[in-house]
C-alpha cells in the first residue's frame, strides 16, 4: 500500500499523465522552476522542460484565455490559478467561453482543459487567500466542478479530468495539501466525474460534505458514535454535476440529513442539495434538513480566534448531528 499526502498524489499524477499524453501542457504563475507557490508542480519543469511547463504573467484572465486557445488547437492544458481567490478576473473566460464553446459551436469544438485552484481557509491566509469559490461555478452548465478530499480520489479524479473532452475546475483545499494522508495506488485507475462516495456507512442520519470538511465530518461521526448515533458520511467528490442517486439513496435510508461546507451559508451548495432532498425525498424525512456552513461575512478573518469562529469543525458538526438525531 502506497501512502501519500494530497499534494504528493496531485504532483505524481500530473507527471504520470504528462508522460502518457504529450499534449498536456502546464501553465500558471511560478509553475516552472519554482514549482508553484505550494510546490504542486515541483519537478515538472526539470522533467518536461519549458515547452510544456510554462510560467505565465501574473494575469488569471490570460492564463485561462491562453488555455482555451490551447484546448481549441489540439492541446490539453492544465491552467493553475495560484489561489482560487484570484480566479474572478477570468470569470468571463470560464463561464462564457470555455464552458459554452461546445454548445455554441453545435458540437464542432470542445475545450478539454483542466483549471486547478487551491481554495479554502484554516491557514491564516486572511481575506484574499482563503475563499471558497465553488458556488459561483456550480451554476454553470458545461463545466465540471470537482473537489476531491483524499489522495486516492485526487489521483482518480485528476486522471478522469485530464481525459475528459470538457473543461474541469479542479478544486484543491490548500490546508489539506499536506495535512491529509491516505492510500494512493500506483496503478492506473479513474474515479468517474459525477460519482459521490460513502466514506462511512451509517443508519441514523446522513452527513454530506466535501473537501477539508469531509474530514471534519468523519471526525464528528466518530465523536457521536459512543453516544449511539450511527452517522453515514457522504463525500460528494464532484460538485457539478451532483450525484443525486447517492445523496437520495443515503437520505432515504437514514431519514435525516446534515449538509456541511466551508463556504458562506446563503447561496452555498448546501441549499441546492437541500432542495434536491426536499423535492425528491421529502416523504422519507423525519426531521428538518440541517446545514453547517460558514457565516455570511465577506471573508475568512485573519485573526486566529475569529478564523476558528468562522470555520466549521467537528465540534460544530457533532452538535448539529446530536440536535437532528434527537428528532
Amino acid at each position: 500500500m502506497t501512502i501519500k499526502t494530497n499534494i504528493e498524489a496531485l504532483r505524481d499524477t500530473m507527471a504520470e499523465e504528462m508522460r502518457r499524453d504529450s499534449t498536456i501542457i502546464v501553465t500558471g504563475e511560478d509553475v516552472g522552476p519554482r514549482g508553484g507557490v505550494f510546490r504542486a508542480t515541483q519537478g515538472l519543469f526539470d522533467e518536461f522542460g519549458p515547452d510544456r511547463v510554462i510560467d505565465s504573467p501574473l494575469s488569471e484572465l490570460s492564463i485561462i484565455a491562453v488555455g482555451i486557445g490551447m484546448a481549441l488547437n489540439g492541446l490539453r492544458p492544465i491552467c493553475e490559478i495560484q489561489f482560487a481567490d484570484f480566479i474572478f478576473p477570468a470569470f468571463y473566460q470560464i463561464v462564457s467561453e470555455a464552458s459554452r464553446f461546445h454548445y455554441r459551436s453545435n458540437g464542432q469544438f470542445s475545450v478539454p482543459m483542466l483549471m486547478r485552484a487551491p481554495y479554502g481557509g484554516g491557514i491564516s491566509g486572511g481575506l484574499y487567500h482563503s475563499q471558497s469559490i465553488e458556488a459561483f461555478f456550480c451554476h454553470v452548465p458545461g463545466l465540471y466542478v470537482v473537489a476531491p478530499s483524499t489522495p486516492y480520489d485526487i489521483k482518480g479524479l485528476l486522471r478522469a479530468s485530464l481525459r475528459s473532452p470538457d473543461p474541469v475546475l479542479f478544486l484543491e483545499h490548500k490546508k489539506a495539501y499536506r495535512l491529509i494522508k491516505g492510500e494512493a495506488p500506483e496503478r492506473d485507475y479513474v474515479v468517474p466525474i459525477g460519482k459521490a462516495d460513502i466514506k462511512r456507512p451509517g443508519r441514523d442520519l446522513t452527513v454530506i460534505s466535501y473537501g477539508l470538511m469531509l474530514h471534519e465530518a468523519l471526525r464528528a461521526a466518530e465523536m457521536v458514535a459512543p453516544e449511539g448515533i450511527d452517522a453515514e458520511v457522504v463525500d460528494l467528490r464532484t460538485l457539478a454535476p451532483l450525484d443525486k442517486e447517492t445523496i437520495l439513496g443515503s437520505v432515504k435510508k437514514t431519514s435525516k440529513a446534515v449538509i456541511v461546507h466551508e463556504d458562506n451559508k446563503t447561496g452555498g451548495l448546501a441549499g441546492e442539495i437541500a432542495a434536491i432532498i426536499a423535492e425528491e425525498a421529502f416523504e422519507y424525512l423525519d426531521g428538518p434538513i440541517a446545514r453547517v456552513c460558514a457565516p455570511d461575512v465577506p471573508g475568512v478573518p485573519f485573526s486566529h480566534p475569529m478564523q476558528d469562529f468562522f470555520m466549521p469543525n467537528a465540534d460544530k458538526i457533532a452538535a448539529a448531528i446530536r440536535q437532528l438525531a434527537a428528532y
